[in-house]
């Protein structure tokens, strides 16, 4: 398995992004390889000054660098010797099995679009990430932002999309799905989301159990899969990370309340995308870097994108 990884992408790149790569060693099995793309004398002496072995990892040198505030499209189609378009070249290659980073999300977007595709039958890809639950058990929630207006049909595929990730990569038999709404009966919410209840609760092998309220949300009465448009998610996304940094700043210690620091999560994939990509968050450092990482090798392990190009 080999991990391409975008060292100069990110606010605290490339130093944070090649520590957290040294982070992972101990993690990472003898056919587990990271490929380090940027850099390449940046690398070197960032590796020496660390004293690791530079054999360690494979480095792909990269001579230009897409910056957050480039625009994504421009900046793709033009900077070919960027780190995030070279690893998009190894990706649709086969010379990586899966590629990361903090960098430009809208590239790193554009990207997908551009060279790898969508998968045949996926309406529109999501962004995914994990939401912890109280007793425990993590559960995946999509779209967090890549779509902020869905129609029924596209928000039923994401409970089919989300039902594989919590079972190829959560490991979850039977994942249940929910659809987050203002309330349990069918007749609440938008016309798109209550005409995607009606789909959902009718589409063959999806363990719908219904609608699923905010106050559910990161309790055991949390469904294994919250389905909802991107512009719903990232809300939920952004006041969870609102909660942890409220408890941080006034000095509270909690074990769970650590599982909703972004830096534990490390990243979000873009699912239903005929590749494994994680993205991480732009002020990422050394240990959301790390999870990041970690999660893309989980992601690749599962063989996300082959279960959902079978099952779509």
């Amino acid at each position: 398995m080999r991990i391409g990884i975008d060292i100069m992408g990110g606010d605290f790149a490339p130093d944070a992004v090649i520590e957290g790569a040294v982070d992972c060693l101990s993690s990472l099995s003898s056919d587990e390889t990271l490929v380090l793309i940027g850099d390449r004398s940046y690398i070197l002496w960032k590796l020496n000054e660390m004293k690791i072995d530079a054999t360690r990892f494979e480095i792909i040198t990269s001579t230009e660098v897409i910056e957050m505030q480039d625009h994504p499209a421009k900046a793709f189609s033009q900077k070919k010797n960027s780190s995030i378009a070279i690893g998009y070249r190894m990706l649709k290659n086969g010379t990586l099995d899966g590629f990361c980073s903090a960098g430009n999300t809208g590239a790193m977007l554009v990207g997908a679009s551009y060279t790898v595709n969508v998968i045949p039958g996926v309406f529109r890809p999501a962004l995914a990430t994990l939401l912890p639950c109280t007793d425990g058990r993590r559960s995946v929630i999509l779209d967090i932002g890549l779509n902020p207006d869905c129609k029924p049909d596209v928000l039923l595929q994401y409970g089919v999309l989300g039902s594989l990730y919590a079972k190829f990569v959560l490991g979850i038999e039977n994942p249940s799905v929910g659809l987050l709404n203002i309330g349990e009966e069918d007749s609440k919410g938008t016309p798109a989301v209550k005409a995607a209840y009606e789909l959902m609760k009718e589409y063959p092998g999806l363990n719908f159990t219904g609608n699923i309220e905010g106050n559910a949300l990161f309790r055991e009465s949390m469904t294994d899969v919250v389905v909802c448009d991107g512009f719903v998610g990232n809300i939920v996304l952004k006041q969870a990370e609102a909660f942890h940094s409220i408890f941080k700043s006034r000095g509270f210690t909690d074990d769970y309340f650590d599982r909703l620091d972004f830096e534990n999560i490390g990243g979000t994939p873009i699912v239903g995308i005929n590749a494994n990509v994680v993205i991480g968050h732009g002020i990422s450092e050394r240990k959301a870097i790390m999870n990041m990482i970690i999660q893309t090798r989980d992601v690749v392990h599962a063989n996300l994108a082959r279960k959902i190009l079978d099952a779509i």
